[in-house]
């Protein structure tokens, strides 16, 4: 990266008070005019600058567009930009009063979240109230999934339909990183209200599907799949994208319904499978390229949860070509 582009990127205080917002939180282009007090084009046009520059890097969520800093390690000069800016703060007055009232114009931003996400939760309390009614206690189940991985770090975290984004909240504390993926742009915003308290850049949200992950191979060292599978068509296929993107030695841990015949989930809910049988699932993840562990079942109501976990083979299973040779 060229200096010049860099240091003309600085060449201007609006981008140096959206660059020290986003050291707080990542936020729509939107959410950065509100802040700022300018209008969205001309917040745009920085934004633009910005991202050429490598000192920040945009991302679509259906037609909102987020600001984030680099969610990769940046290079010595923009790891040394951000720390110049964090100086500067400390010692130029002007520059401190300026970021001091950008980062309490967040409380707005932050409140219309929270609020947004409640409305959200609000129109579907009772359909999510009736199905946890049928199975155990989330708190009992994130429990036993804790436990069921142990004190071992969990390095870079992929959660695979993260909704709420309860899962990356829970792990965040003994994550390296957290990428949260959703194909539901209404879950990503209620996920990202339930997130904003977190440190900046500690969770990365993300929307995609999980027949089709956005990420490159061997990218994750746990990967988690919190009452997701049951919504795949082909749960093969969700599996073996999982696989894709685990490292090797690394862990997968699905948490779902056991086998049952409650037909009416499929139209209420939209699931498309009745649960999983131990056998069924061993198949899909050996199927996958990961080895098995034992399974833990939670039998605290009508439906059984149950926690399925793997590790990723050292190297992917070998598929052997068997050609008819001419005689």
């Amino acid at each position: 990266m060229r200096i010049e582009t860099i240091m003309r990127a600085l060449a201007d205080p609006t981008r140096l008070r959206i660059m020290r917002l986003l050291g707080v939180m990542e936020l729509a282009v939107g959410e950065l005019a509100l802040v700022l007090g300018q209008s969205q084009p001309r917040v745009s046009r920085h934004v633009g600058i910005l991202c050429d520059a490598g000192l920040a890097e945009r991302h679509r969520e259906g037609s909102w567009v987020f600001l984030r800093a680099p969610s990769l390690p940046g290079s010595p000069a923009v790891d040394a930009v951000a720390n110049l800016l964090a100086i500067a703060e400390q010692e130029d007055t002007d520059f401190a009063a300026g970021c001091e009232e950008d980062r309490r114009q967040l409380a707005a931003i932050r409140a219309s979240r929270d609020e947004s996400a409640a409305n959200y939760f609000a129109a579907h309390a009772q359909d999510w109230d009736q199905l946890r009614s049928l199975h155990s206690p989330d708190g009992q189940v994130e429990e036993r999934l804790l436990e069921a991985l142990g004190d071992a770090p969990l390095g870079d975290v992929l959660d695979i339909g993260t909704g709420t984004g309860r899962m990356a909240e829970l792990f965040a504390p003994r994550a390296a990183s957290i990428v949260a993926l959703d194909k539901s742009l209404d879950m990503l915003r209620v996920a990202r209200a339930k997130l904003q308290h977190l440190p900046a850049g500690g969770v990365e949200l993300v929307q995609g599907d999980f027949a089709n992950l956005p990420f490159a191979a061997h990218r994750f060292d746990t990967v988690l799949l919190h009452q997701v599978l049951h919504f795949a068509l082909d749960p093969a296929a969700a599996l073996a994208e999982a696989a894709r993107v685990t490292k090797p030695g690394g862990r997968i841990a699905i948490i779902d319904f056991a086998s049952h015949g409650r037909e009416e989930l499929r139209d209420r809910y939209a699931h498309v499978r009745l649960g999983f049988g131990d056998q069924a699932m061993a198949g899909l993840l050996t199927g996958a390229g990961y080895q098995i562990a034992p399974t833990i079942a939670l039998r605290g109501g009508e439906l059984v949860v149950k926690i399925w976990l793997g590790e990723r083979n050292a190297a992917p299973p070998v598929q052997i070509s068997r050609k008819k040779t001419a005689r």
